[in-house]
Formats: C-alpha cells, sequence, structure tokens
C-alpha cells in the first residue's frame, strides 16, 4: 500500500514539474515573439509649488526640511521652464526627505502625460534623488499605455529654487526604453 502511495505521489510531481516547465516555454516564447524595444526620449519640466493658495505639493508628515518629511505631489510638467508654458501633464506621488545628514529625498512618483502622443500614457520613477547635486540620476522602474515595460532613467537638474517659499523648478530629460 506504502509502495503505491509513493509511486502516485512521484507521478503527480513529475506531471506538476513538467506542466510547470510548460507554462515557462509558452512564456518565453511569447516574451521574444513581441520583443520590439524602442527608445524615447521626453524633455520637460516639473514644477513643485509649496507655497501661496493653491500649493501642488503638501507636507503631510515631519517637520520641513526635516529628516522623515514627507510630501504628497500633484506637480504640473510643462514643455518650457515657465509656469505658463504648455501643459503636458501632471508628476504625481510622493517624496520623502530619507537622510539624516545632508540632503536627499526618497521619490516615489509616475509622470503622467494627457498631451501629446503619450496621452494617457504613464512612466514610473522610484529612487534617491540628492537634489543639492547639479544634476541627479533616477531609475524610471515601469509604466503604462505607450511605455508598457518601461525601464530606463531620469536626468533632473534644478532650474529655478527660491529659498524663502521653496517653490522649485526641475527640467528633467527621460530615456526609456519600452515596447
Amino acid at each position: 500500500m506504502s509502495t503505491l502511495f509513493a509511486l502516485t505521489l512521484i507521478l503527480l510531481s513529475i506531471y506538476a514539474i513538467l506542466t510547470k516547465a510548460e507554462f515557462s516555454e509558452q512564456s518565453l516564447e511569447l516574451q521574444s515573439a513581441h520583443r520590439a524595444d524602442k527608445v524615447s526620449h521626453l524633455h520637460f519640466y516639473f514644477h513643485d509649488v509649496v507655497s501661496g493658495k493653491d500649493p501642488t505639493a503638501i507636507v503631510v508628515a515631519g517637520k520641513r526640511n526635516a529628516f522623515g518629511m514627507t510630501t504628497i505631489i500633484d506637480d504640473p510638467l510643462t514643455e518650457g521652464p515657465e509656469p505658463e508654458s504648455r501643459a503636458v501633464g501632471r508628476a504625481q506621488g510622493v517624496y520623502t526627505q530619507s537622510t539624516k545628514e545632508g540632503a536627499a529625498l526618497h521619490m516615489a512618483m509616475t509622470f503622467v502625460f494627457k498631451e501629446g502622443k503619450y496621452n494617457g500614457s504613464s512612466i514610473s520613477i522610484l529612487g534617491n534623488n540628492q537634489y543639492l547635486e547639479a544634476v541627479r540620476e533616477l531609475p524610471v522602474v515601469g509604466g503604462t499605455g505607450a511605455f508598457r515595460f518601461a525601464r530606463g532613467y531620469a536626468l533632473a537638474k534644478t532650474k529655478k529654487f527660491v529659498v524663502r517659499t521653496g517653490d522649485a523648478v526641475v527640467e528633467y530629460n527621460v530615456f526609456v526604453m519600452h515596447h
């Protein structure tokens, strides 16, 4: 009786392994058949407004400019550095002052595009922004719509920072590979 049980268990295990292997092979074939990566370069400006009657970035936890400060954002993205430049989308997400010494923000945000050929598509950014550096590199970790399976990097460069208010304009050059 125990021999029959052991034989049944072995056969079921072999069946499970073969079934799983077949699924993996099908997935690999699908992946390679649809692989036609494109590289896109996007250039826009991010307007982080923390002052005034209608801020686009609001501190929700911690003290301003201190370790643990957490800010929710819904910042406009524009073609040019001026606030009245043509809007192309929004940067939505959160950033946190993530170092006790120095100046770094951990950023989790999505660039949601609302104009042009990328209307309705988005790119997700997740990483450390050492904002006192002249140019910062942040990883692109995904996307939607035209940017499905996105990966790449974003270069951020502060164009304007108003010390009195904390408002900033940041130039972004995003290089993204996608299907």
